[in-house]
């Protein structure tokens, strides 16, 4: 069954290993994750855990969020999401989840969002090449040709310039390197999406699993 927490990205750094390997890892700061509801197909129609991450202000809740959070005697939270393919039984409203839920060694999927990059073109975008600098081209980092004549029109999933970045991620089959409970902290290898401060979102791998 899958289990999962929430947690901010920190950044990134590098381990070394008792043979003297050196690892990039990605350093994710989880706080203790609070059960809001846990959700059964009798009463939701399908089965899930809500968690909740990072508390705020009460002033910045309204009244159905304050009582919602009341049910598991916590504080207003910045962040809920749902995990679904869970143990319910092992889960109960007002519960903490920690860290301690992972260990070394463990193959995890992590979802964030990417760093926002703006307005780009194809070039910077999807990768495309450029034409000559020099000599008369007149053909620079244009997105070449837009399609055959007869549709009149530009065929849909055309590679365009546009927004880049800001998109929902999952990395998936990462390996969980170091668990701190005391420091809240999970070093995963690799890298994960998202920019500093950002919500990460790390969960059991089922693919690895199978």
């Amino acid at each position: 069954m899958t289990k999962g927490i929430l947690g901010t990205k920190v950044g990134m750094t590098q381990i070394f290993t008792e043979i003297g390997e050196l690892i990039p890892v990605t350093v994710i700061e989880a706080e203790p994750n609070v059960v809001l509801q846990v959700k059964t197909n009798e009463t939701d129609g399908y089965e899930a855990v809500q968690l909740g991450f990072q508390s705020k202000r009460e002033i910045l809740a309204n009244k159905p969020a304050k009582g919602h959070v009341a049910k598991a005697k916590a504080t207003p939270k910045r962040f809920i999401k749902e995990f679904k393919d869970v143990e319910l039984g092992e889960y109960e409203v007002g519960q903490e989840i920690t860290v301690d839920v992972f260990q070394a060694g463990d193959i995890v999927n992590v979802t964030g969002t990417t760093k926002g990059k703006g307005y780009q073109g194809v070039i910077k975008r999807h990768g495309q090449a450029r034409g000559p600098m020099s000599h008369g081209s007149r053909y620079h980092r244009r997105p070449g040709s837009m399609g055959p004549v007869d549709p009149n029109r530009v065929f849909k999933n055309k590679k365009l310039a546009g927004q880049m970045g800001g998109d929902r991620v999952t990395i998936q089959n990462l390996e969980v390197v170091r668990v701190d409970p005391e420091k809240n902290v999970i070093l995963i290898k690799g890298n994960v999406p998202g920019s500093k401060k950002s919500l990460v979102q790390i969960q059991q791998s089922a693919k690895a699993a199978k």
